[in-house]
């Protein structure tokens, strides 16, 4: 196992889509995107479809190693993922901070992407975690999907209060 783990590499890809590093000058394109209320719906944090809202969410994933979605075929912007808290010694990182446009749900999409971060992390961990709010249901049926299992209840703060989390995790077989 090799320790050399890039977090944010400069391109990844498959049939499907391709994700390239965040950056700040993705701010406009990606807050149209994200700007439809039902995607944030099931969210802890339901105002995101909101400017500013949606610039607390991009402050958050632009220090993390943050990727732009792109359908392979149109270049369009699907949405946003992430890679964050890598844990060498537990040899674990997760992925979360994602969001697809509803034009994209229900199809190949979202299992495609996670793919993608899945298969790498995986040439170095041996654990990928998932933190889904706990009324994130649509997310919680995706991560499960994945073959992700349930391992943990978690509360994280956000913006000054509670919010319950289940953590979810895929071990390398």
């Amino acid at each position: 196992m090799t320790s050399n783990f890039n977090l944010q590499p400069d391109f990844l890809e498959n049939e499907i889509t391709k994700l390239i590093p965040l950056e700040e000058k993705h701010f406009e394109a990606l807050f149209e995107a994200a700007s439809d209320p039902l995607i944030w719906e099931q969210n802890p944090v339901k105002d995101r479809y909101q400017r500013e809202g949606f610039k607390t969410f991009f402050e958050i994933i632009i220090s993390k190693s943050s990727f732009l979605i792109l359908d392979k075929q149109t270049n369009e912007i699907m949405g946003t993922t992430s890679f964050y808290d890598y844990n060498p010694e537990k040899s674990s990182v997760g992925i979360g901070y994602t969001f697809i446009t509803r034009k994209f749900w229900g199809g190949p999409y979202n299992k495609s992407n996670k793919k993608i971060l899945i298969d790498y992390a995986f040439q170095y961990v041996d654990s990928v975690l998932f933190h889904v709010g706990a009324e994130n249901f649509r997310s919680q049926k995706a991560v499960l999907k994945l073959g992700a299992e349930k391992i943990n209840d978690m509360v994280f703060q956000i913006n000054g209060v509670d919010v319950p989390y289940f953590e979810y995790e895929l071990r390398k077989s």
